[in-house]
């Protein structure tokens, strides 16, 4: 179990998701602070979790050995820039959940080297179902890592990276993952109502069988492929299925598609750094 004093710099949904899922795994409210500026969110944290809340993100820097930067990329500098300062005094792990902002420039705002976990989680976390991609700078002990490991299996499973240009991969993967399954989802859903079956029927059918072949998929050793053989009878519906599928290069698709988010997200990451240079 961690035995350090957890921070949040942000409350919006990621970071109660950790919180909570921090809370479920033993980790008791009373060592998790958040600073969160607006005051109806501080007061939802407070009544939902009974954590220490605050406005000031430096109240909750110089308080904790372990500090999740949840916030929006776009002010994670004025986020980092408050608090280097508590930083800088003692041995603090940083874990950065904001997509776009590399740890060279977590480590530019801070003035320093600290130890940073870069980390790519995915809105199913939102429910403890999520998946994280985990990159850690060379200042990250073992115990470092397993901690961050700690905080982030709270909402789902995870998997370290050898090197942060993955994360822009698992961004285009996992991060963005999910809106993939969804475009499906939804397609199956509209032509099941446009066929004559029920909105309610129609949304059940469809949701039932992307969690079960998930499942499956997660609890065999067979490749995606085999499974997907495993219900192609040669001649049969699912046969008829996928044909129209490959001839619509629907396969080719969906690697350009993987292919676009993994160029924006280091597109991104780009103008990120570059932006925040041109202002240090």
């Amino acid at each position: 179990m961690i035995e350090r004093k957890i921070g949040f710099i942000g409350g919006g949904n990621m970071a109660q998701s950790l919180i909570g899922g921090l809370i479920n795994s033993g980790i008791s409210p009373e060592n998790i602070s958040v600073a969160e500026p607006l005051p109806s969110l501080r007061a939802k944290l407070k009544s939902k979790f009974d954590v220490k809340v605050t406005a000031k993100n430096s109240d909750v820097a110089e308080s904790v050995t372990l500090l999740v930067l949840a916030v929006k990329p776009q002010i994670m500098q004025e986020a980092i820039t408050s608090i280097k300062n508590a930083v800088a005094l003692k041995p603090v792990l940083v874990i950065s959940v904001a997509a776009g902002i590399n740890i060279q420039s977590i480590e530019t705002w801070f003035g320093g080297r600290p130890a940073v976990v870069r980390v790519m989680p995915n809105t199913p976390a939102l429910i403890g179902a999520g998946i994280s991609g985990l990159f850690a700078n060379s200042q990250v002990t073992l115990d470092g890592r397993e901690n961050a490991a700690q905080v982030m299996k709270a909402v789902g499973n995870i998997v370290w990276l050898q090197n942060e240009g993955e994360l822009d991969l698992v961004t285009a993967v996992s991060g963005s993952g999910p809106a993939y399954f969804f475009y499906l989802m939804e397609a199956i859903e509209r032509v099941a109502v446009s066929e004559g079956l029920d909105p309610t029927t129609a949304r059940t059918l469809t949701v039932e069988t992307a969690i079960g072949a998930g499942r499956l998929a997660l609890a065999s050793s067979d490749s995606l492929a085999v499974l997907r053989e495993q219900v192609t009878s040669p001649g049969g519906t699912t046969e008829a299925a996928i044909n129209s599928l490959d001839e619509s290069q629907v396969s080719k698709s969906v690697g350009r598609a993987v292919n676009a988010a993994k160029d924006r997200s280091e597109e991104l990451s780009q103008l990120l750094g570059t932006e925040d240079r041109d202002k240090t």
